[in-house]
């Protein structure tokens, strides 16, 4: 493997032969946990900042400027007569002492200009107008940085005099806050749900962490370290009207919260890791045979059921059968299936069995670069294994590789791009262009969900695995539930409505890497952002990797080729999660 800079590793990461001993034998480190704060009587929060130990929050929606109290959710409006001037303002920091004055600066941004009045007088005056419209700032000595979502770059600009000293690419495409801190300059992006540490100097991303929220509009450092994150956006509820003949109706209402970010970045795996729950999660199926089941064919039967693994960001704490014992069978890739044996169902029989597993699940981010894939290993110099080969690169899932259409597609898709992270990134852009999401009962293959021009998350797949691979490159389907958000809706029954799948693709030299289906596929005509390009947030559970998520033998073969039957003709499934606590702090860079 090749050796690398800070931001992306080359030993690969996806040895699955790692020991869970490794992560329970040593000594567990103290709760450094923080509670979640929800602030009193708060809208929109867009600008956030700690000075030595009094926390300000900007309310857009109010105009308010607050001080809030992490540890009692208590706010104090500040600016009480001033509110006019903070209407629709974003972004939030500490600056030097205006002229005269004895007391610290604050820094904000509204359309074009950046903002700032003396501590405890609050009344903002323009100090600088940009070309575009603004969002974040923030401050480090005589240096002012604002972000533009517009220009898609962040100003650089002499604190004291507005003059640019340069630009940097901004790293996501949504609205972003800033904060410096030594030589680092922290982004949020509220659409691409990440927090990017950067170079100060450079502009050049060190890593990126994905929050464990949505939304996030505004981020600061207090005193011991910790990053603190707002978050602002809605959520709904059920709302019990006594005067509507139909009382119970779902509405929405504000979310404001501000919790801690906690992230850890592993340089010589080639990720970072970022908040953390302890879940658990209930799989059981339950004998209903439909009518007409011929029971005669269902001996010696076996049904499989695949339990969730260990990975970089997922560890397996435990798992029990329910309803019935099963045998644990170790698939040649790592996989483990759960193994039922009933030897016959017959008519009337009724029966729950399944599992329960205790899992801990993270954020993960990726951190490679297309650079960083022209440093590893060619497919011509690291050949795949011959069952990567037979299994990830062929037509093995009513894919429709062969159609003139599907192949068309994909060499339109790369054009004439060769760097393979840059391929599969066009590869994914070209189908949300084509494509739009609706839920289906049935999956179609990848000629027809381009003809039609919308599928649903199990189509978006198919048809990425379809032109991925007449690429050349390997992918795999993985799936296969997501834990129902938000992250502290704890010690309740989460239940999903739906089961989700999304792929991996394989890179030579490195490993295996996520990548979302169709979430990102938001806005018609782009640009799409990247927060589950080589990402995966908390609440996905990694359960079926490359293999069928269960299935049903008799006498050894699989019932697919005996019968018509398919599994939820004999059983109805029952899926629910609990988040059980939140994990402790990783060990921070």
């Amino acid at each position: 493997m090749f050796a690398k800079s800070r931001q992306s590793p080359f030993r690969s990461p996806h040895d699955t032969d790692r020991s869970n001993a490794e992560a329970t034998d040593s000594p567990a480190p103290p709760d450094r946990r923080h509670r979640l704060c929800r602030p009193l009587a708060t809208y929109a929060l867009r600008g956030l900042a700690i000075h030595q130990d009094q926390v300000l929050a900007l309310d857009a929606a109010r105009g308010h400027l607050l001080l809030v109290d992490l540890a009692t959710d208590c706010t104090e409006v500040l600016n009480v007569y001033q509110v006019g001037d903070f209407l629709d303002a974003i972004g939030l920091a500490i600056g030097p002492p205006l002229a005269g004055a004895d007391v610290p600066s604050v820094w904000f941004t509204r359309d074009r200009e950046v903002l700032a009045c003396n501590w405890g007088q609050w009344e903002p005056k323009p100090m600088y107008t940009l070309p575009e419209w603004v969002e974040g700032v923030a401050i480090y000595r005589s240096t002012l940085y604002v972000s533009s979502q517009r220009s898609g770059c962040i100003y650089v600009l002499d604190l004291n005099t507005g003059r640019e000293i340069t630009r940097f690419y901004a790293p996501g495409i949504g609205v972003e806050n800033l904060v410096a801190r030594g030589e680092e300059l922290w982004v949020c992006d509220r659409l691409e749900q990440t927090v990017y540490c950067l170079d100060r100097a450079t502009g050049l991303v060190n890593f990126s962490v994905l929050t464990p929220y949505e939304s996030p509009t505004a981020l600061a450092f207090d005193q011991a370290g910790t990053l603190w994150v707002a978050y602002s956006g809605e959520e709904p509820y059920i709302r019990d009207n006594p005067n509507d003949p139909e009382p119970l109706q779902v509405a929405f209402r504000d979310r404001v919260t501000i919790g801690p970010l906690d992230y850890g970045f592993y340089p010589d795996r080639g990720y970072a890791l970022s908040n953390g729950y302890r879940i658990e999660m209930f799989y059981v199926e339950e004998l209903s045979p439909l009518e007409g089941v011929d029971f005669s064919l269902l001996k010696d039967l076996e049904w499989r059921i695949s339990l969730p693994a260990n990975t970089d960001r997922q560890t397996v704490q435990s798992v029990e059968p329910v309803g019935m014992p099963f045998e644990i069978e170790l698939l040649p890739d790592g996989q483990q299936v759960a193994v039922f044996k009933f030897g016959s169902i017959e008519r009337g029989e009724g029966r729950l069995f399944g599992w329960k597993a205790i899992i801990d699940v993270r954020g993960i981010r990726y951190q490679l670069t297309p650079p960083d894939v022209e440093r590893l290993p060619s497919l011509a110099d690291c050949q795949l294994p011959a069952d990567y080969t037979e299994k990830y690169l062929v037509d093995n899932d009513n894919l429709a590789m062969d159609q003139p259409s599907v192949r068309a597609a994909a060499r339109e898709a790369i054009g004439t791009e060769t760097n393979l992270l840059r391929q599969m990134l066009a590869i994914r852009n070209y189908v949300y262009d084509r494509l739009g999401y609706r839920i289906r009962r049935s999956i179609e293959p990848p000629d027809a969900v381009l003809d039609r021009g919308y599928g649903c998350c199990g189509e978006y797949v198919g048809v990425l695995l379809a032109l991925s691979r007449l690429n050349g490159i390997a992918t795999r389907t993985v799936g296969r539930y997501k834990c129902p958000q938000p992250a502290d809706r704890t010690q309740v029954a989460l239940y999903p409505d739906y089961n989700h799948v999304w792929l991996e693709f394989f890179i030579p030299g490195f490993g295996w890497v996520p990548m979302e289906s169709n979430p990102d596929d938001i806005q018609e005509g782009g640009p799409y952002p990247t927060r589950y390009f080589m990402a995966l947030p908390w609440n996905h559970v990694e359960i079926a990797k490359g293999s069928r998520f269960q299935g049903i033998q008799l006498g050894g073969q699989p019932l697919a080729e005996l019968s018509d039957l398919k599994v939820g003709d004999l059983a109805l499934n029952h899926v629910r999660f609990r988040i059980l606590e939140e994990l402790d702090p990783l060990d921070r860079p």
